[in-house]
């Protein structure tokens, strides 16, 4: 554990793109409520204008072995898992599209 992590960080996205950009330490894998591992992961908390409730997803790391994640195995339609899966740019840099809605559109988690 890194002592200088806080646990959370706030960042507003680009009011003309809705680009956003965070800097933090890549997680490790943490414990589920009933002991089970989760994998690696960022949890976000999505708030705006004309969003009426906070939105609450995740993002996964693509190299990392995500297929026992106990929250992603629940996600009924598996071929939307991909949503919460970031894309590797360079080492350490990864990409993550959030779409609040159409085909594309990012699970969100009621929790």
């Amino acid at each position: 554990a890194d002592p200088n992590f806080t646990g959370w960080g706030r960042k507003a996205g680009d009011y003309d793109t809705g680009e956003w950009q965070f800097d933090t330490i890549r997680p490790g894998a943490v414990p589920f409520p009933d002991g089970r591992m989760m994998a690696p992961h960022i949890s976000l908390w999505i708030v705006a204008r004309g969003i009426n409730i906070g939105l609450n997803t995740r993002m996964y790391f693509p190299d990392a072995d995500n297929s026992a994640d106990p929250l992603l195995t629940r996600i009924e339609h598996q071929n939307r898992v991909a949503t919460l899966i970031a894309e590797r740019e360079t080492d350490g840099v990864y990409r993550f599209d959030i779409y609040l809605q159409g085909e594309k559109e990012t699970v969100f988690l009621d929790v």
